[in-house]
């Protein structure tokens, strides 16, 4: 730190009276005047960031950095000794890399200086001596054995963590099926592309204390790692999530610039900013990881589904992040959408040297999806089913129990195909248009939200405060973040809608972790259902102590209160009333300050096995698609001229809002299914031979422009859930996973080939036709999945065979348990047989 530079600058009222600050005189017992007041200069912080994708770190030498003109202070990863992470099972972040970097981008040390310029400058004079590791650039070299593992807690070499389960005897099920398929398929790892860039702002208070602006969607976990990392009581922290241009997934993790400017205000006694560039977003990735697929399914000749064994491989880049639940997501919600008597899937996450992917759009589940629902395609065409019509013979029942144990509530997806059906015109469409057109048809389920906290406890998941004001004002309080998705809108609309006034009259303070109670944050498209909840049950908490008050005053019993038009009234005879505001004063004269608060926490999982927590949700939504699409055989472009789509919501709180998210994820899904990709390449040996990303610019990273979106008519199905507050579900996730499918299935249609894999690009396209027109099959994807030594599975009996949600490994308890399940089918059976 500059020693010698002033720490403020003067506030000055130029070309006017001197004007006296009474408040500040009286504190400091001087008379003071406004252009006296002196605030701090806030400062700036840029991040050196690796330029080699895996070394150790030898030397870091900052004395020219630190004696540059303008430079307040330099950090290392020395002044940050303790690991963070999301997970409590992945806590292997520094804010700064302290012994080794582990992928092109990975920070190493920053500069706070007067401004972002200086700052950069200073940046060019770190010199970092560095010992080069051997560099991991794909998930085949991650499953070799290696002296230089990433990650010293990895299962074994480069391997994160091996999954693998078995709900039922899956492999009598395949035997037992009148058709086997097998298909495997590559989903390529893209990234968020929202609009804002992460930034924070952090200033420390002179009593030690600190504040965090931050674009985040999880404040309540920033907050943790903050904690955490800063060795700091967390009711000395303060996290704001300021309002953000969109995040999808990126800005749930706690990220190392917020930690180091928080570090950087609490040292240097002033405010510090820092906003990252559109590249260094890139490196901080968390997006969708790569996957490869292998899906072995049994089918009966009536369309009917009998078993499912599902292997996935992730390339999960350099860190944890949200990656043990991404690699069960990659499988866990399968059984939701068709019924599947049985089912088991082997996961696999790996380490390379990436930047660290995590939860985009769908965490998990768009890979997989798209791979069923292509093979399912494939399916229909074996079966000559109508693809549609085979989607309708399996769907799964309400008010059921999945085979690993997942809870479906209300499930409109039957009706969702039919509409998408009807609108598209799909019977005369499908098969029937020229060459080069086609249409293709797929489905997705997401849940509501997920059942399981990331740290484990019995406390809620969101709660809301509700201050009512004898003026009439209303303030809701709730500690969840509005990323553009509208929650702050959902939530002042669920309190009005209870205490019968307009959305104006309502005050909304979120994401605040001084202010507000906690919520866990804005992800798994988890915060209308869990936030709504809790604001209904505090809102009616509120009606009723207004309600007990007003009905003394009218000499009636509580239960004859009305709320509507900002009146409170007699049910029986509306004329007697009295304004909102009225029965707030009413309310307080006999209850004193008038303050409520509701919370939530999700019903308890089923499944009583080791990782039954990922998976289960309140409520699933569900969603229907079709595509239809030109592709020209010449080149092997392919335009998207029209999506039909059809989401079951539960219950429209706001329709417009609804059919944005629909619309919305239709864009994304489009952007992932014939462009968006994450790529890497290697440098030249006598460059660097670096592995450096592909694409790490808005330039080279194609995402669709308004000019490639098509037409998309959107049809929201109401078949409101108990669970959801006034039968509301999810709409921010589910409708983009059957984009990616319907594009493929469509595009097969078209032209008779397939495309296993996304993206779907002009060169795959002509390689197909040119496969199919040598008498190949047409067909571009991946022909095997990796070898890899599998753990022996997690048995657990399906419901439907008497299990109990209870698993274990040992070879004897799977037979007894299949004897017992038996023996319970042989009663049932006796029980039902009538006599001759």
């Amino acid at each position: 730190m500059n020693s010698g530079k002033s720490n403020v600058r003067p506030f000055r009222i130029i070309g006017k009276p001197r004007v006296r600050v009474d408040a500040l005189s009286k504190v400091t017992g001087q008379t003071l005047f406004a252009d006296d007041i002196k605030l701090p200069r806030m400062l700036h912080c840029k991040l050196l960031r690796s330029t080699v994708p895996h070394a150790a770190i030898e030397k870091i030498d900052v004395a020219r950095a630190s004696n540059h003109p303008g430079v307040h202070l330099v950090l290392t990863g020395k002044d940050f000794p303790i690991e963070y992470g999301i997970l409590p099972v992945s806590q292997d972040e520094r804010p700064l890399c302290r012994d080794k970097v582990r992928f092109v981008g990975d920070p190493v040390a920053a500069v706070i200086a007067r401004d972002e310029q200086t700052a950069s400058a200073a940046l060019a004079l770190i010199e970092i001596t560095y010992q080069s590791l051997p560099t991991i650039a794909s998930v085949d070299e991650a499953l070799l054995p290696t002296e230089a593992p990433l990650q010293d807690y990895a299962e074994e070499h480069n391997i994160h963590r091996r999954l693998s389960y078995s709900f039922g005897d899956v492999d009598e099920a395949l035997e037992e099926a009148d058709h086997v398929f097998e298909d495997t398929f590559f989903y390529e790892g893209n990234t968020h592309m929202a609009m804002e860039q992460h930034a924070s702002v952090a200033s420390a208070d002179p009593d030690g204390r600190v504040t965090l602006w931050s674009s985040t969607q999880c404040p309540h976990y920033v907050h943790r790692a903050l904690a955490k990392a800063l060795e700091m009581p967390a009711a000395h922290i303060r996290v704001i999530a300021c309002p953000n241009g969109g995040g999808f997934g990126g800005k749930t993790d706690p990220f190392n610039h917020e930690i180091v400017v928080s570090k950087a205000s609490l040292l240097l006694g002033r405010p510090v900013k820092i906003c990252l560039t559109r590249e260094e977003v890139f490196f901080c990735h968390r997006g969708r990881h790569q996957v490869t697929m292998k899906f072995r399914t049994g089918v009966n000749n009536d369309g009917k589904l009998t078993g499912m064994h599902l292997q996935t491989l992730l390339d999960g880049g350099a860190y944890g992040s949200y990656g043990i639940a991404s690699t069960f997501y990659t499988a866990a919600l399968q059984p939701t959408t068709y019924h599947l008597p049985r089912y088991s899937f082997d996961a696999c996450r790996v380490f390379t040297n990436k930047p660290p992917c995590g939860p985009k759009r769908g965490h998990g589940t768009p890979q997989p999806r798209f791979g069923q629902e292509v093979q399912l395609d494939k399916i229909a065409e074996k079966l000559q089913m109508d693809p549609a019509q085979l989607r309708l013979g399996m769907v799964a029942e309400p008010d059921s129990l999945t085979c690993n144990y997942l809870k479906i509530g209300t499930i409109g997806l039957k009706q969702c195909i039919d509409s998408v059906v009807k609108k598209s015109d799909w019977k005369n469409k499908y098969h029937n248009l020229p060459s080069g057109k086609g249409v293709g048809i797929a489905c997705g389920a997401y849940m509501s939200g997920a059942g399981t906290a990331i740290y484990w406890n019995k406390m809620p998941h969101s709660g809301v405060q509700i201050k009512l004001d004898r003026s009439g004002a209303v303030t809701v309080y709730c500690g969840a973040t509005d990323v553009g998705q509208g929650s702050d809108d959902v939530l002042v609309s669920l309190v009005t809608e209870v205490l019968g006034i307009e959305t104006i009259d309502i005050k909304c303070v979120t994401g605040d972790t001084d202010l507000t109670p906690v919520d866990l944050g804005s992800y798994s498209s988890r915060v209308t259902l869990m936030m709504g909840n809790a604001a209904i049950q505090a809102a009616e908490r509120a009606r009723d102590l207004i309600a007990n008050a007003v009905a003394d005053k009218l000499e009636i019993t509580a239960d004859h209160i009305g709320f509507a038009d900002r009146l409170v009234f007699d049910v029986e005879d509306p004329t007697r009333h009295m304004s909102f505001q009225e029965a707030v004063v009413c309310a307080e004269e006999k209850h004193g300050t008038l303050v409520t608060a509701g919370s939530y926490a999700p019903p308890k999982s089923a499944g009583k096995y080791p990782g039954g927590g990922v998976g289960p949700s309140p409520t699933y939504s569900y969603t229907a698609a079709v595509a239809e699409v030109e592709v020209d055989e010449k080149t092997g472009v392919v335009e998207v001229s029209r999506i039909y789509i059809a989401h079951d919501i539960g219950r429209s709180l706001n329709p417009v809002q609804v059919e944005g998210q629909v619309i919305g994820g239709v864009y994304m899904g489009i952007g992932e299914a014939l462009m968006e990709e994450t790529t890497s390449r290697r440098l030249s040996p006598r460059l660097s031979n670096a592995l450096l990303h592909d694409n790490p610019s808005m330039l080279d990273y194609k995402t669709l422009t308004m000019h490639d979106m098509p037409e998309v008519l959107v049809d929201i199905i109401e078949d409101p859930d108990p669970n959801g507050p006034f039968g509301a579900k999810e709409v921010g996730q589910g409708p983009l996973l059957p984009i990616m499918p319907a594009v493929a299935n469509a595009i097969f249609d078209a032209v008779g080939v397939r495309i296993d894999e996304v993206p779907i690009t002009p060169a795959k396209v002509l390689k197909a036709l040119e496969m199919k027109a040598a008498g190949r099959e047409g067909r571009v994807g991946p022909r095997a999945f990796p070898a890899i030594d599998w753990p022996q599975a997690m048995f657990v009996l399906p419901p439907a065979e008497g299990g109990d949600g209870k698993a274990s490994n040992k070879p004897e308890r799977k037979r007894a348990a299949k004897m017992h399940a038996m023996d319970k089918v042989e009663e049932q059976t006796t029980d039902t047989v009538k006599p001759s």
